[in-house]
C-alpha cells in the first residue's frame, strides 16, 4: 500500500511532500486548513505515504453499522462527545491506553472559514506530554508541508503565533475557507 499510495500521490496526483514525518510514538498532529470533505481522505493516503499508523477521534454514533468498520479500519477511536463527556480528557485516557497514539484533528473544528482556532488540540497535548506536529495541506501550491514537532508551553499566546505563522499563506481545497 506504501507504494501504491506513492504513486497516486507523487505521480498521479502531482503533489509534493515537504518535510518529514517525525519519529515518535505519540503525537497531536493539527491538520490546516480543513476547508472540504476530501481532506480526510487526503490525510488517508498522506498517511500511507509517510507509512506512519495516524489516528483520529469521531463521535462514538460514527462506529455503529453499517459504517462503523471503516472507521476503526482507517485508525478511528470513538468518543463520547455529549455535554456530560470532556473531549480533552477522553483523548487523553486514550494517550494513556495505548503505547503508539498519532492524533490527527482539524483545529478549526468545522470546514467554514473560522478566525480562531479552537484550543482543545493544545490542552491534549499538554495533559498528555506529547509534542504537537503541524502538517498543511496546500492545495494551491499542491503539497504537503510537515512541521517538527514542539511541546506546548507555559505560553499559549507565543505557541499559537508559532503556529499561525506555520500556516501563513496555505490554501485549503475551497481557499475562502482557508485559515
Amino acid at each position: 500500500m506504501h507504494q501504491l499510495a506513492k504513486f497516486i500521490y507523487f505521480k498521479v496526483l502531482g503533489w509534493k511532500l515537504v518535510g518529514t514525518f517525525p519519529n515518535v510514538d505519540k503525537c497531536v498532529v493539527i491538520v490546516m486548513p480543513h476547508t472540504h470533505w476530501v481532506d480526510f481522505f487526503l490525510g488517508l493516503l498522506v498517511r500511507k505515504v509517510v507509512n506512519q499508523e495516524i489516528n483520529y477521534i469521531g463521535k462514538k454514533s460514527l462506529f455503529k453499522p453499517p459504517f462503523g468498520w471503516f472507521f476503526r479500519w482507517t485508525g478511528g477511536a470513538p468518543v463520547d462527545r455529549s455535554k456530560n463527556s470532556n473531549t480533552v480528557d477522553s483523548v487523553v485516557q486514550i494517550f494513556n491506553r495505548r503505547k503508539v497514539f498519532r492524533f490527527a484533528l482539524a483545529p478549526e473544528g468545522t470546514r467554514k472559514k473560522v478566525q480562531e482556532l479552537r484550543t482543545g488540540f493544545y490542552h491534549i497535548a499538554k495533559k498528555a506530554q506529547v509534542p504537537i506536529v503541524m502538517v498543511a495541506f496546500d492545495f494551491g501550491k499542491k503539497e504537503v508541508k510537515i512541521g517538527e514537532p514542539f511541546f506546548p508551553s507555559d505560553y499559549q499566546e507565543n505557541d499559537f503565533e508559532k503556529i499561525h505563522e506555520f500556516y501563513k499563506g496555505v490554501k485549503g481545497k475551497i481557499p475562502e475557507y482557508s485559515f
